[in-house]
């Protein structure tokens, strides 16, 4: 009877101090990634960053975001609705994390419907549709350019050409190493006045947009 006492209270203490140690690990990690986003503070943002809302906002809501992402889609018209409920208080960033295969193509049409001034319609229309054009996290190219096609809320064309413009290829790589450097390797990713949204969740996300009010 003793022995069993004792092998109880063996397991006990060791799964206290597993779970311990999971917390200190987490406490570190989070610490850490806290850390990292002070010391790149300048990848937060860039000027070719698109920027929603009043630019002069309280709160910098920048969110690392893939066309292709399904929660992404999910969480664009609830950032909307928080920015909303603010009232002008929140300014949202965009910047692209094209994690899934094929999306870079797709990052690359978006920058390049901003010299059409469409870049909200379009990125909403991808996102409304996403489900025609990803399947299996993968995307459909053609699929993407039959939707822009029957939207015709753009000038093809032009699209075509604006898309062969460099500078689109090095603002979607600078996206990807700015992610990268603030080790932003799931999407969305969202950074609050540089605070880095540690635990994903909506709620979490209000309550750290309204820790910056």
């Amino acid at each position: 009877m003793q022995n069993k006492k004792v092998i109880v209270i063996s397991l006990i203490v060791l799964i206290i101090l597993f779970l311990g140690a999971g917390y200190i690990y987490k406490s570190d990690q989070a610490k850490e990634l806290s850390a990292n986003t002070q010391r790149n503070y300048s990848a937060l943002v860039r000027e070719s960053s698109f920027i929603l809302g009043n630019k002069d906002a309280k709160v910098e809501l920048v969110e690392f975001f893939d066309p292709a992402c399904e929660t992404c889609a999910q969480m664009h018209p609830l950032v909307k609705d928080i920015m909303k409920k603010n009232n002008g208080n929140i300014k949202l960033v965009l910047r692209y994390a094209p994690f899934h295969e094929g999306s870079v193509d797709v990052v690359r049409m978006l920058e390049a419907t901003k010299k059409q001034a469409k870049f909200l319609e379009v990125l909403e229309l991808l996102f409304v549709t996403q489900k025609f054009w990803t399947v299996n996290h993968v995307v459909d190219l053609n699929k993407v350019w039959g939707i822009l096609l029957t939207s015709k809320l753009l000038d093809m064309d032009k699209l075509v050409e604006d898309m062969k413009d460099p500078k689109i290829v090095e603002i979607v790589k600078q996206d990807i190493q700015d992610a990268k450097t603030l080790k932003a390797n799931k999407t969305p990713a969202y950074y609050v006045n540089g605070k880095p949204l540690q635990t994903f969740g909506l709620q979490n996300l209000i309550d750290l947009i309204n820790s910056q009010m």
